[in-house]
């Protein structure tokens, strides 16, 4: 995607140096753009865990580039193997909550035990770190691609009025490597010309919609308000929105859905309004081990800082603020789980499904060992 009319990806090998990933340190958006270096593992898990980045897909790639520093980093004797696992429990274990970050991990630790030498397996780890991030770029083009037809179709029963969608934290091409997922349908209608407006929830405690989402959308000027979490509910039942769009990070493969925390109660509006509801993201995101979200699903517990402080611009310097009294206790909650019964379909790379685990696994049928 473009920031001020250049390509970018949200994270990347430094040019010139196999040595270093450089990725988008999100912490500074909308008001800065900081470009952060990253030479060894301990360094990646942090940026995972204290969210420099964030996002189901590119936390993914983020994990599968980090195994590839690991790789550098470790003795290069019988103690290289040993190095790489304890790696990769580190990485694990920085957010529970995301599928896609022992998926990669796992995939890089199998793809690496093909390598012979030492020097096989560095070549292996970076080949691989580089096609986990490229798939996830075109899984996301896809999913726009798949998702476009449900927006053509809004907009020609409004004979080519605005399509209002709603969205839900971020998961545009930020939460990504390129395009997103509950995005990426959007920006493919807005280059089609169709004309489309989002409403933008702002996504407290961490307001990743007002920082991050509408600091995209307004890099690939694409209309959009941004609106109180709680403002949502009020919207649909005056008919302001069309449609809502939220991304997944984890889902089963049942069609339970755990995103930000907040998408569950736009889900519970949304079916109280008879507006359609979809979760778009890539398979990447579907844990194929699980059946009940709500019983299995991990959900994230962050501090409760996030909630009781708020940075922002003010007077050209970044500044943080308390808002609540000093000693008051903050829960922080960072997912919920949408059942699949409010979910009327989802949005994949290969197409859309029902939120059921017949429809899913006829969608992936390379999967039905294990439903």
């Amino acid at each position: 995607m473009n920031i001020q009319g250049q390509a970018f990806r949200t994270i990347w090998l430094k040019p010139g140096d196999l040595t270093r990933i450089q990725i988008i340190d999100q912490r500074h958006l909308p008001h800065q753009l900081f470009i952060e270096d990253l030479e060894t593992v301990d360094q990646m898990a942090t940026a995972i865990k204290d969210m420099h980045l964030r996002g189901a897909g590119l936390i993914g790639a983020a994990a599968g580039f980090g195994i590839y520093l690991a790789t550098l980093e470790a003795p290069k004797n019988d103690f290289f193997e040993t190095f790489i696992f304890q790696a990769a429990e580190k990485l694990k274990s920085t957010r529970p909550t995301a599928v896609n970050l022992a998926w990669a991990v796992d995939r890089q630790l199998n793809a690496i035990q093909q390598g012979q030498s030492i020097e096989e397996k560095i070549d292996i780890a970076l080949f691989m770190a580089t096609q986990i991030a490229d798939e996830d770029a075109e899984h996301c083009r896809h999913i726009g691609e798949h998702g476009l037809p449900l927006i053509e179709a809004i907009s020609r029963k409004k004979n080519g009025a605005p399509v209002n969608i709603l969205t839900h934290c971020n998961a545009g091409w930020l939460a990504f490597v390129d395009y997103g997922s509950a995005t990426s349908s959007i920006y493919a209608a807005h280059d089609k010309g169709i004309a489309v407006h989002v409403w933008v929830d702002e996504t407290r405690p961490r307001n990743q919609g007002a920082s991050l989402t509408a600091w995209e959308l307004g890099q690939h000027g694409v209309p959009h308000t941004i609106i109180a979490d709680n403002t949502g509910g009020h919207l649909m039942q005056h008919g302001m929105v069309d449609m809502v769009i939220v991304g997944s990070d984890r889902t089963t493969y049942t069609g339970d859905v755990a995103n930000k925390i907040g998408t569950y109660l736009k889900a519970l509006a949304a079916h109280d309004n008879n507006i359609p509801f979809y979760a778009a993201l890539p398979s990447s995101s579907i844990d194929w081990q699980m059946e009940d979200g709500l019983k299995e699903i991990v959900i994230e517990e962050r501090h409760g800082d996030e909630v009781k402080y708020m940075e922002g611009l003010c007077e050209s310097e970044i500044k943080k603020v308390l808002l609540t009294p000093l000693n008051s206790n903050a829960a922080n909650y960072a997912f919920d789980v949408t059942p699949a019964r409010l979910i009327t379909g989802i949005i994949t790379e290969r197409g859309i499904c029902k939120a059921n685990r017949e429809s899913i696994l006829d969608l992936f049928p390379e999967k039905k060992q294990h439903g």
